[in-house]
């Protein structure tokens, strides 16, 4: 895994605190508050720290949970998976691969054709509307 090239200080100065929290202590935000959690905009989401393509929205899917959802990343490699015993659970931890950012998790209840569900952090992503998966 990459590792950030911003300093923590650097990081605080240009992420806000939620997003600090989520990104860098593998915090969670509150389910339906995420800015992208019913977004049906069309693009590409970007990692909030590093803005490296993570996903299209034509992966993206209502999975009713109240987080933003993929069926897949927007190219092998883009997600790094660790596990993640916190909490008093076994789940599969979602960091950005270049930079190392917490995104959410990965569990294997999502839709055809991977049967995987991406569950990821608003505040983890920047919804680049501008451009398509095929542009990038």
């Amino acid at each position: 895994m990459s590792e950030s090239t911003f300093t923590d200080e650097e990081l605080r100065q240009r992420l806000t605190p939620e997003q600090y929290h989520i990104t860098q202590q593998a915090g969670t935000e509150r389910a339906f508050t995420g800015a992208y959690w019913d977004c049906k905009d069309e693009g590409v989401y970007r990692c909030r720290v590093c803005d490296a393509v993570l996903f299209s929205s034509e992966a993206k899917y209502d999975s009713g949970t109240g987080w933003p959802s993929f069926f897949e990343e927007a190219g092998e490699g883009k997600v790094i998976r660790h596990i993640d015993q916190s909490h008093g659970m076994v789940r599969t931890e979602a960091v950005c691969a270049a930079c190392g950012a917490h995104l959410g998790h990965i569990f294997p209840d999502g839709p055809h054709p991977t049967g995987e569900r991406y569950c990821m952090n608003s505040a983890s992503l920047r919804l680049d509307r501008d451009l398509t998966e095929e542009e990038n």
